[in-house]
């Protein structure tokens, strides 16, 4: 897990603090304060890596200027105490890049603050720890005070009220971690970050919600120089901080278990990395730093499993291995118990009964319904979306009521266990409710008790295990019904997964839900790993539908769900997305569609748990909590019928009507969109799905499953440039892993199957094991973003000796060989080698291209296929030297080239070869491609620039800055491109060599590291 921090202050002049010295410490300039008549300067100050003034619409452009705004506040804040800034600092993920973390910073700040009517001074910090590991964080500096240019001519308005609410830190807290989250999905990068206290995650540990600053000495040495004041500038937040890592790494060392405890809380196994980053967040210095790292590395309690499929070292812990081993106890002791059978006749009596209200169960429902009635202890049941479980286990609780048996339900949200009790009349609930009353010696299990645990692939191991050793020890039978590839579990493991990899059971995969053939075979499709072909049904019925931006595919998807709406009113329906500010901006539009239909009453302004919102008769509403006395659940939706300041009444759509007393109960929202995983286990007539890069197989496979009538998929191409890469996104297998993974003879295939590596990432794995670390090939994406290393740029020993062993290969084709004997043996020689090499070209195009058709259609691996490749390259290595790497670039530039050169038709794909083996070998083809992209690179960043396209701007200034520091490792093209300055658009001599020239005359500071040459 990532680190995770946000902390929320408040810069005023009751502690001594001046708005433009805080603002010069942050930005790293010399600011002049106009009122206390003096400069702050703190320009020798290191890591501010990116430093703006963002200002939302209608502000004076004059306060871009950092010195003008933080001086105007202060002039227009008068009071001795006046409050003069807001600040929120918070960690950036070190897992990103600089670019990257910078882009996550603005986007943030620009949603949540500038978009509200807040001033913004973002200021990014790349500091460095004593150790090395960087500490990535920002400080933005927020107005107390909306912009108001038409007011008194200061362009400040009144204090807004709502944005000193405690509820808006929590809110901040929440989207900060969810946006980056989504941030590092979008990026493949496994870590994730959580924005509740370790305690409320049960870890026993002491939060640290400071950042350590190592630039505290300069700025102690600012203060005491300049004689700046102390207060304001934050000299001891950084020793705080000090202080609670130091304080965590010395529990850690009395007890190194805590960190085990807290690195498996939400993964069953780690790496080494894992443990180091865990380390340097609880940890002071380098010497405290490594002696906690070797206090968890001897730790008894830790185990090691062996490489996983990156070939790093994985690791587990005792208690989690004892967990699982807890877990695979119970589950066989009760499945070899036989305690709850159902006679024959009181099957057949629910069968009938069920036949007499319209509920027919197919084939694999009917051998569900015998295998979960056939008496033992444990039942297992996989079952695909939408299959009909919740009616099977209807039938089911009917025939073992009739056997004499009570029969509970149970499920890991509050949605999942109220749909799975309107599905199959089983009473159900949380399984945090039911444990709660097991540890007050209520409702506990006994042995004429049926458990059903709905939705149980997303339980995690531990929790599951407290269930079933709780059953095993009570005589009572459970019954897991799930689908391990749906939504995965949010706490540690695959513990339903597990159990049936171990002991089988009953799998439905007929689709009842959807009323058409080819959707249910869509859905199949979602369900087994064929997310693209899925995708391409419903595309070819008109239900994708592509917009260029994310804002316009939300536009049309709102168009559409009205008219949907109008046109069959009677229907249900819900809007889908992956993120609660996605849900927020839908909702609002929805609403704003149903007002201007007239379709809602008068408006009331309420306060409720996530802020401030509008309330009408006819609006469509979710409840957010659990809460017995209403008979409401977190996710159950309703319409409302009343609204006042003070109360209100919803008919659920379950057909109850519920009244409440809003000072008792406000954990309520709009209702017309739901993230997806509000919606495991819902069923309406329609959806309405907004795909956004957070998005995997899972959560895709959840989206797209909802519905009985129709589906529509909305995107923009700002987030997915086609739909091959809207598939490949919605591919992307995340599943979980267990300990007891590692026990099979293939460990790494067992990681690639459990961990959730997506199969072009194992493509990519098994490449980079046969092709050196910086040759690009094909299977490094068939679009090369723009900082990506050029073809040509390999490893120079093993370049020059692949130019010397091609060179000989071509004297031999061109008669130079001296031992070659004259005439038409020569020519047989020739003719026999072309032969050979066109057979391997079209043998590995034909590997490639089956790898690439699996690939797009969202699939993974087959074994056979990647030793295809592997045998096919080494064929084509043979006969021509770096022949399939040749052609791998060439395919990259132009795909089309696969199919026909796996067909047979090789003309156009040997040209094609030819070239980027000159490319490859002749330094002067070399320059010529370096001066025009380096020319592109150029004019794209001039136009970004021009666009104010600012994140586009920096991507762009990296590759050119990586292009200028690659001609250090590459004199020979140095030498040639020293002839070619005017075309690199070097304007004048500076003495340099030609990496540095470039960087000189267009601005970039190699310096300075990736994404900030500015």
């Amino acid at each position: 897990m990532a680190i995770y921090h946000l902390h929320v202050k408040v810069i005023g002049r009751k502690s001594g603090s001046s708005a433009v010295a805080s603002a010069a410490y942050r930005s790293a300039s010399r600011l002049r304060d106009e009122r206390l008549d003096r400069s702050h300067d703190f320009s020798v100050k290191r890591g501010v890596v990116h430093s703006e003034v963002m200002l939302p619409e209608d502000a004076p452009a004059g306060w871009s200027d950092r010195e003008r705004l933080w001086n105007d506040v202060e002039a227009f804040e008068i009071r001795k105490d006046a409050q003069l800034a807001r600040e929120v600092e918070f960690s950036l993920p070190r897992e990103l890049s600089q670019a990257q973390g910078i882009a996550l910073a603005r986007d943030f700040v620009q949603a949540e603050f500038v978009d509200q009517g807040m001033i913004a001074d973002l200021n990014v910090h790349w500091d460095f720890s004593e150790d090395g590991m960087p500490k990535p964080h920002a400080h933005v500096m927020l107005t107390m005070r909306q912009a108001d240019v038409n007011g008194d001519g200061h362009g400040f308005g009144p204090k807004v009220r709502d944005w000193n609410r405690t509820e808006m830190v929590e809110q901040w807290r929440e989207r900060w971690a969810e946006l980056a989250n989504q941030r590092l999905a979008e990026l493949d990068i496994d870590a994730r970050i959580d924005h509740r206290s370790l305690e409320d995650q049960g870890i026993g540990l002491e939060p640290q919600s400071q950042i350590g600053a190592p630039a505290k000495r300069i700025e102690q040495e600012g203060i005491q120089d300049r004689g700046i004041e102390r207060e304001g500038l934050e000299a001891d937040r950084a020793e705080l901080h000090r202080e609670i890592a130091r304080g965590n790494g010395v529990r850690i060392l009395a007890n190194p278990t805590l960190a085990l405890d807290a690195i498996t809380h939400q993964q069953s196994t780690f790496t080494r990395r894992d443990m180091a980053m865990f380390v340097h967040r609880h940890s002071d210095g380098l010497e405290q730093f490594n002696a906690v790292m070797g206090a968890i590395s001897s730790a008894p309690d830790l185990i090691e499993l062996g490489k996983d499929g990156r070939g790093e070292d994985r690791f587990t812990t005792r208690t989690m291995i004892e967990a699982e081993q807890r877990l695979h106890r119970a589950a066989e002791h009760m499945a070899e118990r036989e305690r709850h059978a159902v006679d024959d006749r009181e099957r057949d009596k629910a069968l009938a009964a069920a036949e007499q209200r319209g509920l027919v169960l197919s084939g694999e429902q009917a051998d569900a319904l015998a295998h979960v009635t056939d008496g033992r202890d444990l039942a297992i049941v996989v079952g695909h979306a939408g299959t009909g479980k919740s009616a099977m286990l209807g039938v089911a609780r009917q025939a073992w009521a009739a056997a004499g048996y009570e029969v509970r339900g149970v499920a890991l949200s509050g949605i999942a266990a109220e749909n799975l009790e309107s599905g199959s009349g089983i009473a159900s609930r949380t399984i945090a409710s039911l444990e709660h009353g097991w540890g007050q010696d209520r409702d506990l299990l006994t042995s004429r008790d049926v458990l059903v645990i709905d939705e149980a692939g997303m339980v995690g191991t531990r929790q599951l295990e407290r269930v079933l050793s709780h059953a095993a020890e009570a005589g009572a039978k459970v019954v897991l019904v799930g689908d391990p590839q749906q939504l995965q579990a949010i706490e540690a493991g695959a513990a339903f997964r597990s159990i049936h990899d171990r002991h089988g059971g009953a799998e439905i995969g007929e689709v009842r839900r959807q009323q058409e053939d080819w959707q249910r075979e869509a859905t199949r499709d979602l369900a087994t790993g064929r997310t693209g072909d899925a995708i391409g049904a419903y595309d070819s019925h008109g239900m994708v539908h592509e917009a260029q931006t994310r804002e316009q595919a939300r536009e049309d998807l709102i168009e559409h769900w009205d008219r949907d709406r109008q046109a069959s009113p009677d229907n249900s329906r819900i809007i889908l997305t992956h993120t609660n500010d996605e849900v927020r901006a839908l909702n609002e539009a929805a609403r704003e569609r149903m007002r201007d239909a007239g379709d809602l009453g008068d408006d009331v302004h309420l306060i409720v748990e996530r802020g401030e919102r509008s309330f009408a008769s006819g609006d469509r509403v979710m409840f957010l909590q659990n809460e017995r006395g209403l008979g409401v659940k977190n996710s159950t939706l309703g319409t409302i019928l009343e609204v006042s300041a003070q109360s209100m009444t919803v008919g659920t759509d379950d057909g109850r009507t519920v009244g409440f007393d809003l000072k008792h109960y406000n954990r309520i929202d709009h209702g017309y969109a739901a993230t997806i995983h509000k919606a495991q286990g819902m069923t309406v007539d329609r959806t309405h799905v907004l795909a956004t890069p957070g998005l995997d197989a899972h959560a895709s496979y959840v989206a797209l499953s909802r519905h009985r009538d129709g589906m529509d998929l909305y995107y923009g191409r700002d987030d997915f440039s086609d739909q091959n890469r809207l598939v490949r996104t919605l591919s992307r297998d995340r599943a979980k892993d267990m300990a007891s993974d590692y026990e099979r003879a293939d460990p790494a295939q067992a990681y690639a199957e459990q961990r959730g590596i997506s199969f072009r990432k194992r493509v990519t794995e098994i490449v980079r094991k046969i092709v050196p670390e910086k040759v690009r090939t094909l299977f490094d994406g068939l679009r090369p973003s723009a900082d990506a290393p050029d073809q040509d740029e390999v490893q120079r020993p093993e370049r020059e000796g692949a130019v010397r062993k091609a060179g000989g290969e071509a004297g031999k084709e061109a008669g130079r060989e001296p031992a070659a004997p004259a005439g038409e043996k020569v020519e047989d020689e020739q003719a026999a080698l072309r032969k050979a090499r066109g057979e391997a070209l079209k043998r590995h195009a034909r590997a490639v291209d089956a790898i690439l058709a699996v690939r797009e259609a969202g699939g993974k691996e087959n074994p056979e296929q990647m030793r295809e490749l592997s045998d096919a390259r080494k064929a084509f290595e043979e006969v021509r030297p770096h022949g399939w790497r040749d052609a791998e670039a060439a395919y990259v530039k132009n795909p089309e080239l696969v199919q026909e050169a796996a067909g047979g038709r090789i003309n156009r794909t040997v040209q094609a070869l030819q070239l980027e083996t000159e490319i490859r070998t002749d330094p002067s083809r070399r320059a010529d491609r370096f001066v025009e992209r380096w020319q592109k690179l150029d004019q794209a960043s001039q136009r970004q620039y021009r666009e104010g396209d600012i994140s586009g701007y920096k991507t762009t200034r990296s590759a050119m800055s990586d292009m200028a520091k690659s001609l250090e490792r590459d004199p020979q093209l140095e030498s040639i491109l020293a002839n070619r300055k005017a075309e690199l658009g070097i304007g004048f001599e500076s003495g340099r060599r030609l990496g540095l020239e470039l960087a000189f005359n267009h601005g970039i500071d190699l310096g300075r590291g990736r994404g900030i040459g500015l």
